[in-house]
């Protein structure tokens, strides 16, 4: 004898597998379309017939591509030439390396001398490139051009190179293609995405394993009370279809049906417009985040320096008294050129009104001579130089630097009245509020590296011939270097306590004779083939005594809109922020101050750079003496530390309120992502909108892309994308509680649903002395779990505890599901309780209660079933959504109209008596009353956290 019909068993499944592969297509498909996307991107190619529009999906190596400026590089090539009069160009590499210093790039010599770039096809050469691999700071290769007489080699740096993902941030550029594809340094650089299953998806799977042992558990049970009689082996398998309800099959869809609910209203919410799910199978984690990974640059940070305090030890100049040094600097060189004759017994204020103002103007002079910025003049659009440059004008000027705090300095100098017009490798020209040109010669320059921790410069005036060796840098190493003073010290900490970036400025007047030795020093030093490095660093040094302490700048890296408040609520919920940049520590410790990601009344401990396994054991034994304290650690320290002691150093970071990695690599972001999963077994999100991030997002269990100013790289490879940091905050406490709360109360009700219905087959088939008979046919089985509660079931995905505003206003109600108790063994087992005594109680009932004919069984039975679970699907809602009161409704309409259909089950006369009425209510009441009184008072008693809110 069959079992009910086969389509009671297949029509489930194959709606279940339907409704989850047209989920997973529908994803490959918006996934493939912005591929497509970013691929057609046109670039310029340069061919005998002249310029040809290309796609950067075919762009071939040996290509010659035209870059304009502002215009991302779409493949590793070679630098063969620029428009650029002053011979080079600089890059933007935020996307690659995580920094926000321009870098400097130097075209082929050869090449860049050719008339024209159509020439580069005349000539006849080769590049010999090292094979690829994941060094973006390093290159090694050569140039070989053939057709001169002799051949002429050129050796390649990474000074050549124009890596892919980087900005050309000045003139047009053309060169040659070296690797695309996998083989690109930014491609290396990046982990294979991995598919991401939600910790909530698994732990449903192992709620539904322990189910199925139920199933097996329950068929042998009841085939031992049947003694094995006959042949047992085919009761077993009976009884295994039987209860085959157990299993929820329509749990699965639910959950993707929920999820899809969860990615809409996401998309829709208008508090964080522009937000985009890319990943819909994990919006439940976003509820459930433990640690929050950042970048710096573009995500907390908006990459744009401001100047904010100038300080010269007895005064301090703020944002709101520019105008003060604006006067000072007018009063300098109106008096200058005006110079009026001697005065009869000059007032006293006067005097210290001079004292100050050459003070003020000493200062402004030397930040605006001390830096590697370039005027660039453009018109039009088009770089008109020579024109541009003859009326220096304002509105054609860009600054060009290496690092755009430098940018940020000379632009405050020409809002005080002192700038910048003109400068290439030799000279200098400021311009005067009196509109005089100041010509200054560039003698020597010493570039700032991350060692010295400080740049120079000496200059000779020209319409005085003083030489002057200006001086800035860091604090710590400017403080041996500048006289005596009591106040660097104590102002460097203030400044730096309000998250300003200090640089302390200092100059030394040098005699013509006293130049010349060092001149003389300098040039032998330079061309020593032995300790090179060491003697010039030597020369220099013995110019850096007693040096004129000038002032102090404080400049501060502007913050996203409303990173404070965001990060003050992220810590409030229980998530631990780590910072981690490619960005220098100094520039880094200062945004983790300004950001409020250090709080003031916490220590901040900086690891020592340390080199092998003595050190890092000292430094970790001194870390781990402070408590509250956060940690800011570079890379190199931190490559080390985890080579020797990876778990002691894990622990202690993990203890940490907030930790800063700085000058950290792309991969070195993601192993940090995977090494918090692997020691915590929390939930990680990483948070980043550079090309750099992509390993981290993609590593982390969920990962969020900001779509900032440099591309689309992090937003298109991460589950979900926001515009903006702040949007964070609603993503994870608003929607990302809400999916992981409303899944939970959804698969418990479906597994409620399944369990409720094999409970009363349980009974049936125990009081018919274990016989596999079943109780319910063909369509009522099917009909029970989709036409009459699928709806109301699933209307629980629009259901929520608190008003979205009350979950922003106290994220520790979101710290309460860190615990994971929604959906617990503790929270499964009270809903398997609560399924076998309602199942029991309705077939108890209807088995008591039943009329001569068995027909009457199923309709008694049914209904109560039907209307019990119409009741619970009530007593679980929190909020109640029109829809929900539809569904409801719906769903009892349809049944009693079903009715008239199934009179093969169901005995159409004896519903409609009085005895079917009041036998149907009282086993619903008995099921339900008990679970409402007990609701109740557990509200009463024990209210949860989010009730206090709403009461």
């Amino acid at each position: 004898m069959r079992l009910g019909a086969l389509y009671t068993y297949w029509v489930p499944l194959g709606f279940v597998l339907a409704v989850t592969v047209i989920r997973e297509a529908v994803e490959e498909i918006r996934c493939y379309v912005r591929d497509k996307e970013v691929n057609s991107q046109v670039y310029s190619r340069l061919t005998a017939r002249g310029t040809v529009k290309v796609k950067s999906s075919n762009i071939q190596v040996g290509d010659l591509i035209i870059v304009e400026k502002n215009q991302r590089v779409p493949a590793d090539m070679i630098f063969l030439r620029t428009s650029e009069k002053n011979g080079s160009c600089f890059l933007r590499t935020d996307q690659l390396d995580g920094e926000t210093d321009w870098k400097l790039r130097l075209p082929v010599a050869c090449t860049q001398r050719l008339p024209t770039a159509a020439d580069l096809l005349q000539i006849r050469s080769y590049v010999y490139a090292e094979e690829p691999n994941i060094d973006i700071h390093n290159f090694v290769g050569t140039f070989t051009r053939e057709d001169s007489d002799p051949p002429i080699s050129e050796s390649l740096s990474i000074e050549n190179t124009l890596w892919a993902g980087t900005v050309v941030a000045s003139g047009t550029v053309v060169g040659v293609v070296l690797y695309t594809g996998r083989e690109l340094r930014s491609v290396m650089n990046t982990s294979n995405p991995r598919s991401k299953i939600g910790l909530f998806d698994l732990e449903v799977n192992c709620l539904t394993k322990i189910l199925f042992g139920a199933l097996v558990v329950v068929s042998l049970v009841m085939v031992a009370l049947q003694h094995f009689a006959g042949r047992w082996y085919l009761q077993i398998i009976r009884f295994l279809l039987l209860f085959s309800n157990i299993i929820p099959i329509s749990l699965r869809v639910n959950l993707d049906m929920g999820k899809i609910v969860y990615s809409w209203v996401i998309r829709r919410d208008s508090k964080i417009p522009g937000t985009v799910v890319r990943s819909s199978t994990i919006p439940e984690q976003l509820g459930r985040i433990s640690y929050l990974l950042t970048d710096k640059t573009g995500t907390l940070t908006q990459n744009e320096m401001v100047f904010k305090r100038l300080h010269l030890g007895t005064v301090a100049y703020g944002l709101d008294s520019m105008d003060e040094v604006q006067s000072h600097i007018f009063s300098i060189y109106t008096q200058q050129s005006q110079d009026p004759p001697a005065q009869k017994g000059p007032t006293l204020t006067t005097k210290v009104r001079r004292t100050m103002s050459s003070r003020v103007h000493e200062a402004v002079k030397a930040i605006a001579l001390c830096h590697n910025v370039t005027p660039v003049y453009e018109s039009n659009g088009v770089t008109d130089q020579a024109e541009a440059e003859k009326q220096y004008e304002d509105s054609c000027r860009v600054y060009q630097a290496s690092s755009p705090d430098e940018v940020a300095l000379v632009q405050w100098t020409e809002s005080v009245g002192l700038t910048l017009v003109g400068r290439d490798q030799s000279s200098m020209q400021l311009r005067t509020p009196g509109d005089q040109i100041l010509n200054f010669t560039i003698l020597q320059i010493f570039p700032f590296t991350y060692e010295s921790k400080r740049m120079g410069i000496i200059v000779r005036d020209e319409s005085t011939g003083e030489i002057t060796f200006y001086m800035k840098g860091a604090d710590v190493v400017m403080a041996g270097i500048v006289q005596y003073n009591d106040w660097l010290e104590e102002e460097c900490g203030n400044m730096a306590r309000e998250g300003l970036r200090v640089l302390v400025v200092a100059k030394k007047s040098l005699a013509e004779e006293q130049y010349q030795d060092f001149e003389a020093r300098y040039v032998q030093a330079k061309l020593s083939v032995h300790d090179r490095s060491l003697k010039v660093a030597t020369v220099i040094e013995s110019l850096e005594m007693e040096m004129e302490l000038l002032c102090l700048t404080g400049v501060e890296d502007q913050l996203q809109a409303d990173v404070r408040p965001t990060l003050e609520t992220l810590r409030n919920a229980g998530i631990k922020v780590w910072m981690l940049t490619g960005d220098k520590l100094e520039t880094a410790t200062c945004t983790a101050k300004n950001a409020h990601l250090v709080t003031r009344n916490q220590d901040i401990h900086v690891f020592r750079l340390v080199t092998n396994r003595g050190e890092a054991h000292l430094e970790l034994n001194a870390f781990r003496r402070k408590h509250d304290c956060a940690l800011v650690i570079s890379g190199d320290s931190l490559e080390v530390c985890l080579k020797y002691y990876e778990y002691e150093f894990m622990e202690l970071a993990c203890q940490c309120p907030a930790v800063v990695c700085c000058r950290c690599a792309p991969t070195q972001k993601a192993q940090i992502v995977r090494l918090l999963q692997e020691r915590t077994g929390k939930l990680t999100c990483a948070v980043g909108d550079g090309g750099n991030d992509v390993s981290m997002i993609q590593e982390s269990d969920c990962g969020v892309g900001v779509e900032g100013k440099e591309g689309k790289q992090a937003s298109l490879a991460a589950d979900f994308s926001i515009t903006q940091f702040k949007h964070l905050g609603r993503l994870l406490m608003v929607h990302g509680r809400n999916s992981y709360k409303r899944s939970a109360a959804l698969s418990q009700f479906v597994i409620h649903r399944s369990l409720c219905i094999s409970t009363m087959q349980a009974v049936f088939s125990s009081v018919f002395y274990f016989a596999s008979v079943p109780l319910y046919q063909g369509f009522l089985i099917i009909g029970y779990s989709t036409i009459y509660t699928m709806f109301p079931v699933f209307s629980l995905v629009l259901d929520k505890d608190v008003k979205s505003e009350v979950a922003m206003l106290y994220p520790e109600l979101y710290k309460d599901l860190l615990k994971g108790r929604p959906l617990s063994y503790k929270t499964f087992l009270i809903w398997v309780l609560i399924s076998i005594y309602q199942g029991s109680t309705i077939m108890y009932g209807a088995l008591l209660l039943f009329e001569s004919e068995f027909v009457h069984i199923v309709a008694i039975s049914f209904t109560s079933l039907i209307l019990t679970e119409l009741l619970m699907v009530a007593l679980t809602i929190q909020t109640w959504h029109w829809l929900m009161t539809v569904a409801e409704l719906l769903s009892l309409a349809c049944y009693i109209a079903s009715l008239v259909f199934l009179h093969e089950f169901i005995d159409v006369y004896f519903i409609a008596t009085l005895s079917f009425l009041w036998k149907v209510s009282v086993i619903t009441l008995v099921s339900c009353l008990p679970l409402y009184v007990l609701k109740y008072l557990r509200r009463r008693f024990s209210p949860p956290s989010y009730s206090k809110l709403t009461s």
